[in-house]
């Protein structure tokens, strides 16, 4: 904001922002600066709804708008051990990646939960640790685990085909029909379980 700008708090206790003539552009400008200012609270927070989980025992649980879990772990009054947020990458930077891999089982679990669907934890668990295995939180996408994938034909088959096609051709990608996914896309067994095994009939 530029020095020339006078700020004073009014007996109401609003803050009155005093300008000299200034063009309409710049007032503009000074307008979205003024609306993208902590004035007071956490940067990261927006707003917040007080609620009583339980009546009768007193406690109170704050709901946020926004995540700051690093800020709020030395303010008074909040319990840190009961304290969550669903930004995984904040976990994994103030908790370690082991309670970044907890926080997505436990959101893919409430997700599922939510629309009726029964799934095993150990089908979650193994997606949470290969999103977290390298000691970073990787995505699903292309950009992810995905994008990752050795086989042409499995990278094709999740997202943008053609861009994945044209890349392997470009690059004399081979597939070596090793996974699951590329022996479906092509019609054939898949090389686990009786179809890893081959059987020769003996003769008479």
């Amino acid at each position: 904001m530029d020095s020339d700008v006078h700020v004073e708090e009014a007996e109401d206790g609003k803050l009155r922002i005093q300008v000299p003539n200034k063009s309409y552009q710049e007032l503009r400008k000074l307008e979205k600066e003024v609306n993208n200012l902590s004035v007071k609270g956490i940067e990261g927070i927006m707003r917040g709804i007080v609620r009583r989980e339980n009546e009768g025992d007193g406690e109170y649980m704050l709901y946020t708008e926004g995540s700051a879990l690093k800020k709020v772990r030395g303010i008074e009054g909040v319990d840190f051990n009961r304290t969550t947020t669903n930004n995984i990458a904040e976990i994994a930077d103030v908790l370690g990646i082991e309670a970044a891999r907890n926080a997505i089982i436990d959101e893919m679990m409430n997700t599922l939960e939510e629309q009726g669907l029964d799934v095993d934890a150990r089908h979650v668990t193994l997606i949470a640790d290969a999103m977290t295995m390298e000691g970073g939180v990787k995505s699903i996408g292309r950009h992810g685990l995905a994008g990752g994938k050795v086989s042409v034909l499995s990278r094709a088959a999740f997202e943008v085909t053609v861009d994945n096609l044209l890349e392997a051709a470009m690059y004399g990608e081979t597939d070596e029909l090793k996974g699951v996914t590329e022996n479906v896309i092509v019609g054939q067994p898949i090389k686990l379980g009786t179809g890893a095994i081959e059987l020769v009939a003996r003769g008479g």
